[in-house]
């Protein structure tokens, strides 16, 4: 359900659609598949045991089908999006919350920010601000642990 929608440049608010859309089928090759081919994509609150940063549209892909493979979780829902003005006509601010489900049907929120520069349609480079103790705990609860019992490193992958 999206809240709040100040104008985004077309291009960059399509390439945004796309990525929540690749988030919530946990497809790999669908999210890297929106990005040019030298992108970058960082995680500037990354978790211990996760790369602060993937380089290239393979490298996303890879870590992203090996984070998603791994998780314990699947993305149920894109919610409460928030589009904020960006500073340039290919780039697009936007908030969100993640709701993942785990196999026993318990349910998580998982806040987060991105921001994404488009050009020719591909992104270019995305700052990735993701709330990582809430994936540890939404993962931990998953694999039947407290939240506090997850060693570091071990959250469960990212974007859940």
């Amino acid at each position: 359900m999206a809240t709040s929608q100040p104008p985004a440049p077309p291009v960059a608010r399509t390439v945004l659609d796309r990525y929540h859309q690749a988030m919530r089928d946990k497809s790999a090759d669908g999210l890297a598949d929106l990005y040019a081919v030298d992108a970058v994509h960082e995680f500037p609150f990354s978790a211990p045991g996760f790369p602060e940063r993937f380089e290239g549209r393979e490298e996303v892909r890879a870590g992203y089908r090996a984070a998603w493979g791994a998780s314990p979780l699947r993305v149920v829902e894109v919610t409460d999006v928030v589009v904020h003005a960006a500073t340039g006509p290919d780039m697009v601010i936007a908030g969100h919350v993640v709701v993942v489900e785990s196999a026993r049907g318990e349910r998580a929120r998982i806040p987060g920010l991105l921001i994404i520069e488009v050009s020719e349609g591909l992104i270019t480079r995305v700052h990735d601000y993701m709330d990582a103790p809430a994936v540890a705990r939404a993962a931990a609860s998953a694999a039947g642990r407290s939240w506090r019992q997850v060693p570091a490193g071990a959250d469960g992958g990212i974007g859940a």
